[in-house]
């Protein structure tokens, strides 16, 4: 899992601005911009309310319409991210979706990075998924959820992906959540351009517990916000030298998110333990064998059944106990 980084001093692109390929630079990943720089409204633009500064933008659901926008560009490479406060209350059958596809141009194999957020009835919590689609895998879903370890719906958080020439990474806030490797997932792994997308729809037919609960428009208008737009990534544009585009995407692979340091996959490994519900990885009922990239790790195929999804909440907590006793243990051995 961890990438072989190198140091560089060649063209990158910051908040969708080519710099030249003689340029020593560091891909800010940090750097926000206004919605108009980089986003366009792409349905439901009634739905779609910004505020003065143009830095945030709020997506409506209601009975006429959901809503959504598009970059204005697309990128081939790079950090896309956004702080996002989820709809509050009564969410079942709302889908919030923060993700980037080329399906609009090549629709039958096309790429896909989604971060999808499922709502909920009542005193239960949104839950977000994460998927990866390469060259039209559609019949191949690389689901995984996760309830967070807070409430999405009171403040922002921030969720961000990471899309390398070698890896693909999603976080949540500043801690990776999964990892997936070009040379493992093969041909699988997203190759081609793509637009970064925000929307907000009615996902009555599957969205929660499989479609049993539908959304109720009595609870809406739904409303997901998003602030701290980031693109920084690698705009394709026409005549761009193969140098430049070379150069940029190395810069992307030396950023902060692409270098996987121990800490960071400590990180990830407690977070996955302790919030993932559902894995395609341990889901045999679906894939007797599984993918080339899964990491099947003894301490989460415990976790869960046949189907992939996790066996009890119970379950998860007598492991956490049991994990913090045996730390409790080794720290009076060590007195």
């Amino acid at each position: 899992m961890l990438l072989r980084l190198a140091s560089i001093a060649l063209a990158l692109v910051v908040s969708a601005v080519l710099l030249p390929a003689s340029a020593a630079a560091v891909l800010n990943v940090t750097a926000t911009v206004a919605f108009q720089e980089v986003y366009t409204p792409l349905f439901g633009s009634h739905n779609i309310r910004r505020s003065a500064d143009d830095r945030t933008v709020s997506i409506l659901l209601d009975r006429s319409t959901g809503s959504g926008f598009i970059s204005s560009s697309m990128y081939h490479h790079g950090f896309f991210s956004a702080s996002i406060k989820l709809p509050s209350d009564y969410t079942a059958g709302v889908v919030v979706a923060f993700y980037s596809s080329n399906a609009h141009v090549y629709e039958k194999r096309h790429d896909e990075l989604d971060f999808e957020f499922l709502g909920n009835i009542r005193g239960k919590p949104w839950r977000v998924q994460t998927n990866v689609y390469g060259n039209g895998s559609v019949s191949r879903g690389r689901e995984e959820r996760y309830v967070l370890p807070f409430d999405p719906t009171t403040e922002f958080h921030r969720y961000s992906i990471l899309w390398t020439r070698d890896a693909v990474a999603f976080y949540v806030d500043d801690v990776p959540v999964r990892h997936v490797s070009r040379s493992r997932a093969a041909g699988d792994f997203p190759s081609k351009p793509m637009s970064l997308y925000a929307t907000v729809w009615d996902g009555s037919n599957w969205a929660t517990s499989g479609g049993r609960y539908r959304v109720n428009y009595h609870y809406g208008p739904f409303v997901a916000s998003f602030t701290d737009l980031a693109l920084a990534g690698c705009r394709v544009v026409d005549q761009m030298l193969p140098a430049a585009q070379a150069g940029c995407a190395e810069a992307v692979a030396a950023s902060d998110p692409a270098v996987m340091t121990l800490a960071k996959l400590q990180a990830m490994r407690r977070f996955r333990e302790r919030n993932m519900v559902y894995s395609y990885c341990y889901d045999t009922r679906r894939y007797p064998v599984p993918f080339a990239e899964c990491d099947l790790v003894d301490s989460e195929r415990k976790m869960f059944k046949e189907s992939g999804h996790l066996r009890t909440i119970a379950h998860r907590r007598r492991r956490a106990g049991r994990r913090t006793a045996r730390a409790a243990g080794g720290a009076k051995a060590d007195m």
